[in-house]
């Protein structure tokens, strides 16, 4: 009798629309943790009580991009919801950092206007990241074929 190992495969992953969803999520994802922490180190002095927060974003936004390069569509949801939280701190901490341009105002290591414009580039990149999971999450990464050993592929 011949070998009936069953093989698992995941159809959706092969397609080219799919990666390239991927990439853009994890793209998305990496650019977001480097504009935040260039936020926080660039106003480090300044920043009250956003610390603990901006480095917990850093740390699940680079976590998060390592579950979707590993193809995990679990994620995909979490990270729309935390890219409308992070959307909607950088909406409002982008005036904040404008208005802190004026004499008065202790100066961070960047411009306040260059803070200003990166929360404002981060709020853009979050509703692009919220439409590229929700994309991700309609292709079906977790769809699984099973098919025996001996089998060809579907073509």
């Amino acid at each position: 009798m011949a070998d009936e190992t069953a093989v698992i495969e995941h159809p959706n992953r092969g397609k080219a629309a799919s990666q390239l969803t991927r990439l853009l999520v994890v793209a998305l994802l990496l650019a977001s943790a480097f504009l935040v922490a260039v936020v926080t180190i660039g106003g480090w002095n300044t920043l009250e009580g956003a610390k603990p927060v901006q480095i917990a974003f850093i740390l699940i936004y680079l976590v998060l991009a390592f579950f979707v390069v590993r193809w995990s569509r679990g994620v995909l949801p979490m990270i729309a919801a935390l890219a409308i939280v992070l959307g909607i701190f950088a909406v409002i901490a982008a005036p904040g950092w404008f208005d802190r341009a004026r004499d008065g105002f202790t100066d961070p290591s960047l411009s306040s206007d260059v803070l200003g414009l990166i929360c404002v580039v981060i709020a853009a990149l979050q509703a692009a990241l919220i439409v590229a999971t929700l994309q991700a999450f309609r292709q079906a990464w977790n769809v699984e074929v099973e098919r025996t050993a001996g089998e060809p592929a579907p073509a």
